[in-house]
């Protein structure tokens, strides 16, 4: 009783002092320095993260700021509740001076200095403090699926997709190695990491146990590959989760693909397209049949671009039809089928039996054999109008692709009448976008002035909040359209070579993937370095 009268006379006399100092959050950690900037240096991660557990730190929503002697400043989102600032003075047992910081700060620097995770992995060991963590790793893996279903676990698994959610993530990647374990998670295109305790690794068998219940797939199996799929909601949106688990030496290996439906708008305006480029879509997708093919390697927006041509043909005079592994995204209005090979419904099998139900546009989610390509390709010239992806580098690739599948030459010149090839780019962040004034004393200036010589000035994202300092907010599309004319067909039926049938398009007027994402460049939409990051491989 004493100890706590005596802190609490300590406190007053601090929020007394507090008030003549005018202690703010700029005044500790420095001007112009957000609290995640803050926690990210590693000299002060290594200091603070020790002065309070990170049990008590997510109990009492703080976060300690500096240690000044005896006393530690520390960041609560209400610096006038005395009663709960006693309480924690005491738990902590040492002099604390409050500075007063918004929720939100406070939630994301908890994730920071602490790491995904940190409260429930603090409780778990908290629960056996007297064991090792051998025993602790012995005590989970003994009994998978009830350990799995312990409310810590889940917990953590809801506090990842949570977290994945609010980052605007589209993979989470849980990788286990010997004596770590790394969470990653994708936000346009990029891969980052999760800070996460050391102790998670303990509890790695744990949190894949309780995925593959979500996923309904079996946790006894370890040894070989598993996919399925997960429903969930986050506050008043439904996102769609395909989890895949793959084994490695130290343990199985997951990743989960958010897909949200939310954060899709379906559209040709909303793809990115230059007008000329929106001028040719337009007439591509009119024509009565023939195929309009896609390419680009995985996550490059294939599905989005097909999914906008048919959202625009979807009106009571056409009937529309898809095969697709899997739906992504369910569109009314158009009939889907979820390819399942292990019954027998395959691409090919699925778009013979949709031949009989009277079609005017069909989609292929994937060519990826000689059977769907052939199938495709019959279904094409029986006056039908398909769409459809390949995984190529670029637009002319895709003719070598098919060829290598086995399709003749005369048959490919016959059905195709356009190859689209695309990639994604980050868009420059509209919050912190400005001139790079710094542009002609770097290299890749002479780049930009091949391409744009009109040019003498770009755009780059300073970095700030919104942008959680990346300079970049969400992302667009650069695009690659071959037309398929008479001339062409020709070099398809000769079999010419895919660099000389890239040469002669572009002499027809073809614009590539790096000079569309030049003229982005010019207009202030992205930056070269994005820009050379996916196009390198493409275009010398």
């Amino acid at each position: 009783m004493a100890k706590s009268s005596q802190i609490k006379t300590s406190l007053s006399e601090n929020s007394k002092a507090l008030d003549i100092q005018k202690k703010t959050l700029p005044a500790i950690i420095g001007e112009g320095v957000s609290l995640s900037a803050y926690f990210k240096r590693i000299e002060v991660i290594e200091i603070l993260k020790d002065l309070i557990s990170p049990v008590i730190a997510y109990r009492y929503q703080i976060l300690p700021l500096k240690k000044e002697g005896s006393r530690l400043y520390i960041a609560v989102s209400d610096s006038e509740d005395v009663a709960k600032l006693d309480e924690i003075s005491w738990v902590l047992g040492q002099e604390i001076i409050p500075v007063r910081v918004g929720t939100e700060e406070i939630q994301e620097g908890l994730r920071t200095l602490y790491g995904l995770g940190a409260e429930t992995v603090g409780r778990m060991l908290e629960e056996d403090s007297d064991e090792d963590y051998v025993d602790l790793n012995k005590a989970i893996t003994s009994d998978l699926d009830e350990e799995s279903e312990e409310a810590s676990i889940i917990r953590f698994v809801n506090e990842l997709l949570v977290a994945a959610f609010r980052e605007r993530a589209t993979d989470i990647h849980i990788e286990p190695y010997e004596s770590e374990l790394h969470i990653r998670y994708r936000v346009d295109g990029v891969l980052y990491q999760f800070p996460v305790p050391e102790a998670l690794k303990h509890l790695h068998s744990a949190i894949v146990s309780r995925i593959k219940i979500m996923a309904n797939l079996n946790i006894a199996e370890q040894r070989l590959p598993q996919d399925g799929r997960i429903k969930v909601r986050a506050g008043q949106k439904e996102l769609d989760l395909r989890i895949s688990i793959l084994p490695t030496p130290h343990g199985e290996s997951v990743n989960l693909r958010i897909l949200n439906s939310n954060q899709v708008t379906l559209g040709l305006e909303n793809l990115g397209l230059l007008p000329r480029d929106m001028a040719l879509i337009e007439l591509l997708i009119k024509k009565p049949h023939g195929i309009i093919l896609v390419t680009g390697p995985t996550g490059s927006g294939k599905t989005t671009t097909l999914y906008s041509c048919l959202y625009r043909l979807n009106d009571v005079s056409r009937k529309i039809i898809t095969v697709e592994d899997p739906i992504e995204y369910q569109l009314s209005g158009i009939t889907q089928v979820q390819v399942n090979p292990q019954i027998g419904l395959t691409f090919a099998n699925g778009l013979r039996s949709m031949l009989r139900h009277d079609p005017d546009v069909m989609l292929v989610g994937e060519i990826r054999d000689h059977e769907t390509a052939e199938v495709t390709i019959q279904v094409a010239m029986t006056g039908h109008l398909v769409f459809s992806t390949l995984h190529t580098n670029d637009a002319p690739g895709a003719v070598a692709r098919l060829i290598n599948m086995g399709i003749e030459p005369y048959l490919i010149a016959a059905s195709v009448e356009c190859i689209i090839a695309q990639r994604l780019v980050r868009v420059i962040c509209p919050s912190c976008k400005e001139v790079d004034v710094d542009i002609k004393n770097k290299a890749i200036y002479e780049v930009m002035r091949r391409y744009s010589s009109d040019s003498d000035f770009v755009y780059h994202g300073k970095g700030c909040e919104h942008c959680k300092h990346t300079g970049y907010y969400g992302r667009t599309a650069i695009y690659e359209f071959m037309v398929i004319d008479d001339e062409i067909r020709e070099h398809i039926v000769r079999k010419t070579p895919a660099n000389q049938l890239r040469q002669i398009a572009l002499s027809k007027g073809m614009i590539g993937l790096r000079q569309d994402g030049m003229e982005k460049v010019r207009l202030g939409i992205t930056t070269l370095d994005e820009v050379l990051r996916v196009t390198q491989e493409v275009e010398d």
